[in-house]
């Protein structure tokens, strides 16, 4: 069932048989949320289902009047939506598994709550990781101030997929490690103006991890122990994310989509403590002189 239009908003009707279950953890961040909520109101389809888990200081994002705006835009066109303040903080990991816990669709896509996706993101997504039939696909959020900032020395290891995604091993060191720095700045927006990609077309590459929108089939994700490794950690840490995709990676292979309709909101980082990499502690075969090109990437 397609998601309503503004002639029955008022229908009241939520659309309950959702393809996707969007899961965005948010803390402190009620301007770059309502951003967030906006991209997503502009998708067409499919039909999703949004979890938001918020672990702010103060009142929840949600009440504050933009992003408490855009939920109702979202309810009004079909989607079931479910709120959730999740306190006390127990660190990154701990709160991406919380929202992985409340999944219930066959797709779950990590969205962070400063990435605004243009329309047709979404569907983009979703497609390629059916066509693909990998563990992970996603779209590099581009940061728009750097249009004018080409680095053609990190976009040399840009490797589009031939034939079908197939597992890798991606640790520090490592040549697939050296991808890193090609989702910096505003390189794959680049890429796609190079490659002369059309409208509708996409392409899959080779990543070393994808930040701040990830689509994982979920029971890959879950096969491959999801975020239940927050117990290893300190409660200050960054890369969480990294350490799951790899994993994925490793059984079940992912890939970056190429154009991507992702873009950062170039807000500063709410992660200030970034001395302690997921990867060093849950791998434990990491070095941690890798952890700065983590945690810059």
């Amino acid at each position: 069932m397609d998601r309503h239009t503004s002639a029955n908003w008022a229908s009241g009707h939520t659309i309950e048989d959702a393809a996707l279950d969007v899961l965005i953890p948010t803390c402190d961040r009620p301007a770059e949320l309502a951003v967030t909520l906006a991209g997503l109101a502009a998708q067409e389809g499919p039909v999703f289902r949004l979890v938001l888990s918020d672990q702010s200081d103060g009142p929840p994002a949600w009440e504050n009047p933009p992003a408490a705006s855009l939920l109702r835009v979202l309810r009004a066109q079909g989607t079931a939506v479910e709120l959730h303040r999740h306190l006390p903080r127990r660190g990154l990991a701990e709160h991406r598994h919380f929202v992985l816990e409340q999944a219930r669709a066959d797709k779950v896509l990590f969205l962070d709550d400063d990435v605004w996706l243009e329309p047709g993101a979404l569907a983009r997504m979703s497609d390629a990781l059916d066509a693909l039939g990998c563990g992970f696909v996603g779209m590099a959020p581009q940061g728009l101030s750097f249009l004018d900032d080409r680095r053609p020395d990190q976009t040399g290891t840009f490797t589009p997929w031939q034939g079908p995604v197939t597992p890798e091993r991606i640790r520090p060191g490592e040549e697939g490690f050296e991808r890193w720095p090609l989702h910096s700045a505003a390189n794959l927006s680049h890429l796609s103006t190079e490659l002369g990609l059309k409208s509708g077309q996409w392409i899959p590459y080779k990543v070393a991890w994808l930040g701040g929108c990830t689509m994982f089939r979920r029971q890959a994700l879950e096969d491959a122990g999801g975020f239940r490794f927050w117990t290893q950690l300190p409660p200050e840490h960054c890369g969480e994310d990294v350490v799951a995709q790899w994993r994925v990676m490793e059984k079940f292979g992912g890939a970056g989509i190429l154009p991507t309709g992702a873009v950062h909101l170039e807000s500063p980082t709410t992660v200030t403590d970034r001395r302690v990499e997921a990867f060093d502690i849950v791998l434990a075969d990491g070095p941690t002189a890798a952890g700065s090109a983590v945690a810059d990437g």
